[in-house]
């Protein structure tokens, strides 16, 4: 009885939440399974199968690769969001992009080049089907 629950309990895992507060600066990597809010500065790369979250007071400078991203404040590098990348109005983003689906709110900066995967795809196979048909 006792071990169905707690087997249970392990598998359906809790997703963690971050932060780093405004005024915290950190340099280096973070390899994380959970959710990050970045208000602070982060100078580094942050691998992460959670969505990641920079604030208005926020800036990272490095790598960032996430399932989802929501972008408040600065950013400055490699971005690779395997779903959405949301950029808030507020935003300002340099660097190269590599995103699934791209939003992007009136007032953001957005400078950098941008790749978005499942567009490329899916043009691949619409032009194959078009030659098969043609042919």
């Amino acid at each position: 009885m006792f071990g169905k629950e707690s087997k249970k309990i392990s598998e359906n895992k809790v997703s963690e939440r971050n932060v780093i507060g405004k005024n915290t600066q950190i340099k280096g990597d973070i390899i994380s399974e959970g959710d990050f809010r970045i208000d602070g500065n982060l100078d580094g790369t942050i691998n992460t199968k959670g969505r990641v979250i920079v604030g208005q007071t926020g800036f990272i400078k490095g790598k960032v690769t996430c399932t989802n991203a929501d972008i408040e404040g600065k950013f400055s590098g490699e971005l690779i969001v395997a779903n959405t990348l949301t950029v808030k109005g507020t935003a300002n983003i340099n660097g190269d992009v590599i995103i699934g689906k791209l939003s992007v709110e009136p007032g953001a900066s957005f400078n950098a080049t941008c790749a978005m995967k499942g567009s490329v795809k899916e043009l691949n196979n619409n032009e194959q089907k078009h030659k098969e048909k043609t042919a």
